[in-house]
């Protein structure tokens, strides 16, 4: 269901389950497995997330499996949706994602627990959970509102509005629109800039800006940064990015 393919620092990780791309609870505790082993790979500075075929990213969930309104099954699908897209907000690399069509429910819920999303032109986007009598369970209902704000994220949920990717960038769900079939390209050039830059102050930096999303004093997020800020002088790249600049050659990141 799920392809990776680590080039140097990069990886391209692909959702393939025809015909929609679709989750079910073995391919997201797939995903979640391969999150785990991508974050430990300390070669791998950045990700693609995208989806096979030209029509969709993902459509979300199979909505079979909640069809018999069996509670155990849907206990273990809000489980694995919120393990696997935590883990993916929560990974050290930076993850991009490359939106190549639909991005519905539990499809759009794995876009926004990326760093950043290339949406192509004819790509649309929702939440429609409720009109099935569902919720987005895969951190949607809390990462949403902190990328577009509460009334558009309520506009999404609460009315089932589907946006376009004109809208999507005006509000701020995407970062960038791109022609038809370019987003995996441009995602995996925004993946090479990333692997041009120090891993681990790009780490520390992420794990910092999460720290507004979780709600974090000011005073203590502001203290946290000066810490990190110290620790990178216990590594070498701290000392190699410097000299690099002043010798006007790339730097060589050991990750250290």
């Amino acid at each position: 269901m799920i392809e990776c393919i680590i080039d140097g620092h990069v990886a391209l990780i692909t959702l393939n389950n025809p015909a929609a791309n679709t989750f079910t609870a073995a391919g997201l505790r797939e995903l979640t497995d391969l999150i785990g082993d991508v974050n430990r790979n300390l070669d791998v500075y950045a990700a693609v997330i995208t989806g096979q075929g030209e029509k969709f990213f993902s459509a979300g969930a199979d909505l079979k499996m909640f069809a018999n309104g069996d509670k155990v099954q849907a206990r273990l699908m809000a489980q694995r949706f919120g393990a696997a897209f935590e883990a993916l907000q929560e990974a050290r690399p930076v993850f991009i994602a490359a939106i190549n069509g639909y991005a519905m429910g539990g499809g759009l819920e794995c876009a926004l627990a990326c760093d950043l999303r290339i949406a192509e032109e004819h790509a649309q986007m929702a939440l429609p959970e409720p009109s099935v009598g569902l919720l987005p369970a895969g951190c949607g209902t809390q990462t949403l509102p902190w990328l577009v704000g509460e009334g558009w994220a309520k506009r999404m949920i609460l009315t089932n509005e589907r946006v376009n990717a004109e809208t999507a960038l005006r509000i701020g769900l995407v970062e960038q629109v791109v022609p038809r079939g370019q987003s995996r390209q441009t995602a995996m050039e925004i993946a090479q800039r990333v692997s041009t830059l120090s891993p681990r102050a790009v780490a520390f930096s992420k794990g910092l800006i999460h720290q507004a999303r979780q709600g974090t004093p000011r005073g203590a997020a502001l203290a946290l940064e000066r810490e990190r800020f110290m620790d990178l002088f216990d590594g070498e790249d701290q000392q190699e990015g410097v000299q690099a600049f002043l010798e006007k050659r790339k730097p060589v990141w050991k990750n250290a």
